[in-house]
């Protein structure tokens, strides 16, 4: 009997929309300083690369600044405390999941989020089907672009890397899923900056808007 087919996903920009959470946790940063709130569309471009991307815009800050660790750590502590206000699944998401179950299939999240702030956000989205794995950032020695986070989920899945979809809004994603010998899919739907262009990410396909996905994995082949 051949190992099962899984399906893996990045979290922030992929399957959940975490911007809104993430952008309002830099706007009370600013508000608190006197600064004006930034509108959300300038946030989230940046949201898949957490504190860091959000600090950079929101204060100009890099993590070589002396201010960076403190700011760091008060960007979590707030963003801990509202983890799910605002976030929600990406439209058809929900569907893709059903899908994935009716089909047999195992789905999992590996994301470079802290599993401080990655557990409560999946259990407080009242998922419809329940992941088969959940790799956060601090569970492997090593994160993303790095394959082990891919191959520690697909170990925990019993899955095989070569029936198995690595699914992300990032370069890094596709170079994780790839090293760990997964076909890989680009979110055109998630969070990058202008000139990060999914084209260019190596993957083996790119979906452009969430609501495709589902008719997508209907298609996705999964050899023995």
């Amino acid at each position: 009997m051949s190992e099962q087919a899984a399906v893996l996903f990045d979290l922030d920009g992929t399957l959940v929309d975490t911007a809104p959470d993430l952008g309002a946790t830099a706007n009370r940063m600013r508000i608190e300083r006197g600064l004006p709130a930034m509108p959300l569309e300038m946030l989230r471009p940046v949201a898949s690369q957490g504190a860091r991307g959000l600090l950079r815009v929101a204060f100009q800050v890099q993590p070589e600044d002396p201010d960076f660790a403190s700011l760091r750590a008060e960007f979590l502590e707030i963003y801990a405390a509202h983890i799910c206000e605002r976030s929600t699944l990406f439209p058809g998401m929900a569907k893709a999941l059903t899908t994935l179950s009716e089909r047999g299939m195992a789905w999992g999240v590996v994301t470079n989020k802290p599993g401080f702030l990655t557990l409560p956000l999946l259990s407080a989205l009242k998922l419809p089907v329940a992941p088969a794995a959940i790799v956060s950032g601090d569970t492997t020695t090593h994160a993303k672009p790095d394959p082990l986070p891919v191959t520690h989920a697909l170990a925990e899945m019993g899955a095989s890397a070569a029936r198995s979809l690595m699914i992300g809004d990032d370069p890094r994603d596709m170079a994780a899923g790839r090293g760990a010998g997964t076909r890989c899919w680009a979110a055109a739907w998630g969070y990058f900056e202008a000139g990060n262009d999914p084209q260019h990410w190596g993957a083996d396909q790119i979906i452009q808007r969430s609501e495709q996905l589902e008719f997508a994995l209907l298609h996705f082949d999964t050899p023995e």
